[in-house]
């Protein structure tokens, strides 16, 4: 497991477009099809990372939490499933269905989503605006394997709050930190 920060997409920078396979309910799903009202969030995770896995229940809760806001939210898998078949759309789809997930969980297979994004690691978090501008990119919380950090998710949802309260957010913002993207070679 490489650790790997996130890339801190400049904030401004309006959200990429795309069309992905919701592993879900096996339709595809596009970026003005998950938007809402206020804003986007679009969290980059898989099954396997042990980071992601650290904080998989908080961000269940925090879809929970959100699922009636004006902030839509998705999950993107965008590892190589050949070298990691644990990220399969197969395993991907077990997963969110045990996990009872409340948001849809994409498969990005061409890994171009991610590029666009320039997501880095497992777990990355891009929130936009409701015009689709980058802003905030950064860490869920503080709470990483190995620490006693508890999950809360409060970095996040601050800025979630904040877009929905139409406040100002924090330029100040601290990379997400997980294993690095499984590129295909």
């Amino acid at each position: 497991m490489a650790l790997t920060p996130s890339s801190m997409l400049p904030l401004g920078t309006k959200a990429p477009n795309f069309n992905l396979f919701n592993t879900i309910n096996q339709q595809y799903l596009s970026l003005n099809q998950v938007k809402k009202d206020a804003g986007l969030l679009v969290m980059f995770i898989c099954n396997h990372c042990p980071y992601v896995k650290h904080i998989l229940e908080g961000l269940i809760t925090l879809g929970h939490d959100y699922l009636d806001k004006e902030i839509g939210i998705v999950a993107i898998c965008s590892n190589d499933a050949i070298t990691h078949p644990d990220d399969s759309p197969e395993k991907m789809q077990q997963l969110a269905n045990k996990k009872q997930f409340p948001f849809p969980y994409l498969h990005d297979e061409s890994q171009q989503v991610a590029r666009a994004y320039h997501a880095e690691c497992t777990p990355d978090f891009f929130l936009f605006d409701h015009n689709l501008s980058c802003v905030y990119r950064g860490q869920f919380d503080g709470a990483r394997p190995g620490n006693s950090t508890p999950i809360t998710g409060q970095d996040l949802r601050a800025a979630m709050d904040a877009l929905l309260s139409n406040t100002s957010i924090s330029s100040e913002q601290k990379p997400s930190i997980g294993c690095n993207i499984k590129w295909k070679n």
